[in-house]
């Protein structure tokens, strides 16, 4: 018997088994079934085992060719994000290709973060590096298409930020705003000014840009500024943002004394009309030179340092701040930090102070000359330190013949009885706001800094922007935003097998008592970070490295080598790791 195909004019050939047959010594075929109606796969089994064939097909190593893979769980688990966080109602609430590419920029600046060129390779069906594209619909996309897109997105900023603001926002909710600048390749765009660049690239022009979020550090909203912009000047037009585009009668602002200095809380700060802060008095938290506020206070006696013998926190009122409350704090831990820099950096200033006189006593060719020896004195007390001042801890004199130099040990002490004191002001009541939980408020500031550690450089890679026009450098940083509200919700939902504090709620016997002013962290996080196991033996990966693990679930497509059958896509079974990840996720494949 075999599988014969009869030609049937114009239509499909018939598929018939036959059989031959020999009778009076000539040759016979007679047809035993019509098979046209059974699928080809069918057909084809058949046909090799009439062949004589033991198996159907050839062996399973040669039964099939995988034609192509491509990373997918990595994506699944940023799309699956995307959607379960609503993100593309968001943009636009009816599906369209402009949604599909700023939705694939969002995802690849966490995926993968490039240029724009760079992501349309990766999503173009010949050179894509995952299925992002297949997923989106982009196979065939390129970088012009992104820039429409960014310039489609720009104008729904206002309603995004006002939707995420309602999402995380209440009225009498704390709300944290910092500022942070990135620099600029190139000269061509009108908002990269220079500036005071916190990249250490004083040679590139920068941009300075605020970002606003609520009391957990979810980011809400973001704002570009010229690079030159001092970080005071950004407020209005936050509090605008705040009070009129998101509605908000009563809010308490937190930010650094950098930021929420004297003139605007005089000018734009007014609990009067719903806009109450907390800030710092003197110096920042961790920073160890310096304090002329504080100085102020205990020479007119308002801090008395017998206040901290049996409490690290005590609540004054000053005269010179009606209206406002101070909290004094002090940390033991913080203030050895800051003894121990000191000694440091006056050690350091010694070895080079040491190093001129050296050079004045020598025998041959002596250093001589007040203005040489002064210019050395200046930068051996300059920036050569780190902008450090400690001048102000020595005493010299300077003659033509050489330098005489002294510790002023009166201005060490003075500056050592205020180690580790630092003091809030805030015009928030007692009534609803405690001492204890005014310095929590405060503190939570530092969550906003691992949204810029993660924009600029970890995660993200905001940096650096090569944008020319305006508006474009705006929309990137706002699709920076996105993506990194996108993240922060995935870092939360993967905290159980993440090295991150999961504990976020948790309190301190002492606001004021933890390692350098910073929350410690819990016993749960530190048995993570020590067995790199969870408690049920998972295993525990950084966020980039979860991402990296997922990407090993790949989607294959597969040719079987009988050419009649169809190709397939087939899809990698996760590990029991991968696959809770993605439960906790609350995403599929």
């Amino acid at each position: 018997m075999y599988v014969a195909a009869v030609p049937n004019r114009n239509s499909p050939p018939a598929i018939l088994l036959r059989e031959s047959y020999r009778e009076h010594g000539r040759v016979g075929n007679r047809t035993l079934a019509n098979l046209s109606h059974w699928p080809a796969e069918k057909i084809e089994a058949l046909r090799q085992v009439l062949k004589g064939a033991t198996t159907l097909g050839p062996s399973l190593e040669e039964a099939f060719e995988v034609t192509r893979s491509l990373p997918h769980g990595h994506v699944a688990a940023v799309l699956g994000t995307v959607e379960r966080l609503g993100i593309a109602a968001l943009l636009e609430r009816r599906p369209s290709r402009q949604r599909n590419c700023v939705l694939a920029m969002i995802a690849a600046r966490i995926l993968e973060p490039g240029s724009k060129l760079a992501t349309a390779r990766a999503l173009n069906g010949e050179t894509c590096h995952s299925t992002l594209g297949e997923l989106l619909g982009l196979a065939a996309v390129d970088e012009g298409q992104f820039y429409q897109a960014m310039d489609w997105l720009l104008p729904r900023q206002p309603a995004i930020e006002a939707a995420l603001a309602e999402r995380h926002l209440s009225a009498g909710t704390l709300v944290l705003y910092d500022v942070t600048s990135t620099y600029f390749e190139g000269r061509a765009c009108p908002l990269a000014k220079f500036g005071y660049s916190r990249d250490e690239r004083p040679s590139n022009p920068q941009i300075v840009f605020g970002v606003l979020s609520n009391a957990e550090g979810c980011p809400v909203a973001v704002e570009v500024f010229e690079g030159d912009v001092g970080d005071p000047k950004t407020l209005a037009v936050q509090i605008t943002k705040l009070r009129e585009r998101f509605r908000l009668e009563r809010l308490v602002l937190v930010g650094d004394r950098g930021m929420l200095t004297e003139k605007r809380i005089v000018e734009e700060l007014r609990p009067e009309q719903g806009l109450d802060w907390i800030t710092a008095l003197g110096t920042p938290l961790g920073t160890p030179l310096g304090k002329p506020q504080i100085q102020a206070l205990l020479k007119q006696g308002s801090l008395q340092l017998s206040l901290f013998d049996e409490r690290d926190l005590a609540e004054v009122i000053h005269p010179d701040y009606p209206g406002e409350r101070l909290i004094l704090c002090r940390n033991p831990l913080l203030a050895s930090e800051r003894a121990r820099k000191r000694k440091e950096l006056i050690e350091a200033t010694e070895k080079k102070l040491n190093q001129i006189v050296a050079a004045t006593r020598r025998k041959r060719q002596p250093l001589k000359g007040t203005e040489r020896i002064s210019y050395l004195v200046g930068r051996a007390l300059g920036p050569s330190l780190g902008q450090a001042k400690v001048a102000k801890y020595f005493r010299w004199e300077i003659s033509g013949q050489g330098l005489r130099y002294e510790r002023n040990q009166e201005r060490i002490a003075q500056d050592a009885r205020l180690d580790g004191i630092y003091v809030l002001r805030t015009s928030v009541c007692a009534e609803r706001s405690s001492a204890e939980e005014t310095v929590r408020a405060y503190k939570r500031l530092a969550t906003v800094e691992p949204a810029f550690r993660s924009l600029k450089s970890v995660d993200l890679e905001i940096r650096p922007i090569h944008h020319r026009l305006p508006d474009r450098v705006r929309a990137h940083v706002l699709l920076c935003l996105l993506a990194y509200y996108v993240e922060w919700h995935m870092r939360r939902a993967l905290a159980p097998v993440l090295f991150d504090d999961q504990q976020w709620d948790r309190q301190q016997a002492s606001p004021v008592a933890p390692a350098l002013g910073q929350a410690q962290r819990s016993r749960s996080a530190k048995a993570k970070a020590q067995k790199k196991r969870t408690a049920d033996d998972q295993p525990v990966e950084s966020f980039r490295d979860w991402l990296k693990d997922l990407a090993t679930i790949v989607k294959d497509r597969i040719q079987p080598k009988v050419k009649s059958l169809p190709a397939f896509q087939k899809i990698t079974r996760p590990t029991p790791a991968q696959q809770r990840a993605l439960d906790l996720l609350g995403v599929s494949l």
